[in-house]
């Protein structure tokens, strides 16, 4: 078996990737894709939490744009987090794993309350574990809820599954020029304005030394590579010097 630098992931997927190239719902080609990819570093023997957006499904800031209540819109977008991990845990079963998916807030037909140290047993169980409804608490990213979990839970790395294959000196959709960084600080990404997580979510992972990796997660073998310590995407910890990019 290939040796595993990361023995327990927290995987951070956004709901807008889940949604292909249409933009809205659930692609079920990216969902199998995902599912294919999640399974191979399971078999291997890792540990692997998942945390996933609801933005294409609904995003709370964009419904107070239409009226809706901040608060109330937060709640609704927690809601769509539910529905996209119960998509994933479907699509997983489909491929032989088992899996939890663990609520922040209370839905007991459909999933498992939140409680860490039952979360903790089903990763040492060898289940696959999602957690939705983001911290139960309105005004919190999905990003946050992948940083709070992943400390919770003592996740080796939070693994940020994007369309883009890391870190850039700028974005590279608008500007040809920029450049990726391969590793980078957390204070360099402070002092750059780099966009990587919100505030919150990234000063938790800071203040508790827990590395970040941003990588395309839509190329297939990034998972299994970056599990086994291969440099892939864009690694952000406490003390890496920021001149590799």
């Amino acid at each position: 078996m290939a040796q595993l630098r990361y023995k327990r992931i927290l995987l951070k997927l956004s709901g807008e990737a889940l949604s292909g190239e249409k933009g809205y719902g659930i692609d079920p080609e990216v969902l199998e894709q995902y599912s294919r990819e999640i399974k191979r570093v399971v078999d291997m023997g890792v540990q692997v939490a998942i945390v996933i957006g609801g933005g294409n499904i609904f995003r709370g800031v964009q419904g107070e744009r239409t009226g809706i209540d901040r608060v109330q819109g937060d709640y609704m977008g927690m809601l769509a987090t539910v529905i996209n991990a119960m998509a994933i845990q479907s699509s997983l079963e489909q491929h032989g794993l088992f899996t939890r998916v663990m609520s922040a807030i209370k839905m007991e037909q459909v999933c498992e309350p939140y409680v860490r140290r039952r979360a903790v047993r089903h990763l040492e169980k060898g289940r696959v574990v999602i957690f939705g409804a983001g911290t139960g608490s309105p005004y919190f990213t999905t990003d946050t809820t992948a940083s709070l979990r992943a400390i919770e839970i003592e996740a080796d790395v939070v693994l940020k599954g994007t369309r883009v294959d890391g870190v850039y000196t700028a974005d590279p959709f608008k500007d040809k020029t920029a450049t990726r960084y391969t590793t980078i600080t957390f204070q360099d990404v402070y002092e750059k304005k780099l966009s990587v997580m919100d505030l919150t979510a990234f000063t938790l992972c800071k203040e508790n030394n827990l590395p970040i990796i941003v990588f395309d997660m839509n190329q297939s073998d990034n998972l299994i590579r970056l599990v086994q310590g291969e440099e892939v995407g864009t690694l952000i910890t406490v003390d890496v010097p920021s001149e590799s990019v």
